[in-house]
């Protein structure tokens, strides 16, 4: 059996496809794939809560029509154009990820999925070189062009830390919170679709300002780079690269306070507002779920993915995780009518994997 974790981003939204800094945890909530060898090419995958069932060559997937299994031909083709051998499989995925939350299910079910094509070929684990690899399989298979941040969490999260993740050398470092806070999931319960959303728009305009102003990437400018060159940039663009140059700073200063939940707060609460106002990803149930969390008195709040639905997330004190649950929920409600998703949650491991039990039922 193989397991990956979804991913909660603290904060650094938008700031990994522009070779940037990011600050994600592992969730406890995972993918989980029971399967065996095959002697052949073929997999057959079932997905369990959508009573769904795939079954396709793997040297030859089918293209990506939406389906939930993209994600499973995406990675074989993936890993086979990194010249892995390909053995097929049998099995049945299951998850507790919720789908279009923003906190990566579709990166939890593509190391998943890794860890059973690594297992049935005897791959070697290399969590950054499988966390690229399934990174590839969402850009050019399923068609987002995501950065790698969820990927590389889901592969290489250590549990009890978050992790800070230079997208540009992919180096990584733990990162451990005080103590005396607990990271609180909220969940919306509006949903959205990567695939023709704007999303890839913004990665354009990031890239566009990246262009204009000469550097690689937007990790290589600064504010007053960007306050210089805003002379031929329109207000859109502008705005988009402000958030990301900002967001890169919020993250090494959360960082540098990791051990202070007020000061870390704040720097959540800054990210919100950017990515409302400057990145314009958030929404009205995005935004009536974070100003809750604000109301509530938590030490600070902001969606977490790539916006537009999903989740956000709040920094709460141990003590008071029960009472900010139940007030956010109910203010939530109260002016929104849908029913939240509100839970606490630790930093989980990475992906891992049991042996595959060898039977004389691989045909």
């Amino acid at each position: 059996m193989s397991h990956a974790p979804g991913r909660v981003n603290l904060i650094g939204e938008h700031t990994d496809y522009n070779d940037g800094f990011v600050l994600p945890m592992a969730l406890t909530l995972r993918t989980s794939v029971a399967a065996r060898r095959r002697l052949d090419s073929r997999v057959v995958c079932e997905a369990a809560d959508l009573d769904d069932v795939a079954s396709f060559d793997a040297l030859e997937p089918p293209s990506a029509t939406g389906a939930w299994f993209d994600y499973v031909g995406g990675v074989a083709w993936s890993l086979r154009s990194d010249g892995h051998a390909i053995r097929g499989w049998e099995g049945v995925v299951a998850s507790d990820v919720p789908r279009g939350s923003g906190l990566s299910s579709s990166a939890a079910l593509e190391l998943a999925v890794a860890q059973v094509f690594a297992t049935a070929g005897d791959l070697r684990w290399d969590p950054v070189a499988m966390a690229l690899a399934s990174q590839r399989a969402e850009n050019e298979w399923v068609g987002v062009n995501s950065g790698v941040m969820d990927q590389l969490i889901s592969s290489a999260a250590v549990e009890g830390a978050a992790l800070l993740i230079d997208c540009r050398s992919l180096d990584i470092s733990p990162v451990v919170l005080s103590d005396d806070v607990s990271v609180v999931i909220l969940d919306t319960g509006t949903r959205r679709s990567l695939v023709g959303s704007e999303y890839n728009d913004r990665r354009a305009s990031c890239l566009a300002a990246a262009e204009h102003l000469g550097v690689a990437a937007l990790r290589d400018a600064d504010p007053a780079m960007l306050e210089s060159g805003r002379t031929g940039l329109d207000d859109v663009t502008y705005r988009r690269a402000r958030h990301i140059v900002t967001e890169n700073q919020r993250v090494l200063d959360a960082v540098a306070a990791s051990a202070d939940p007020v000061r870390f707060g704040q720097l959540m609460n800054e990210s919100h507002v950017s990515l409302r106002d400057d990145f314009e990803v958030s929404s009205p149930a995005l935004d009536v779920m974070v100003e809750s969390a604000w109301s509530e008195g938590c030490f600070g709040s902001r969606l977490t993915g790539a916006g537009f639905a999903g989740a956000a997330v709040a920094l709460v004190a141990h003590d008071r995780v029960d009472e900010f649950t139940r007030a956010v929920g109910g203010r939530y409600r109260e002016q929104t009518g849908h029913q939240p998703w509100i839970f606490p949650t630790g930093a989980g491991p990475g992906a891992t994997t049991d042996l595959f039990e060898r039977t004389d039922a691989d045909d």
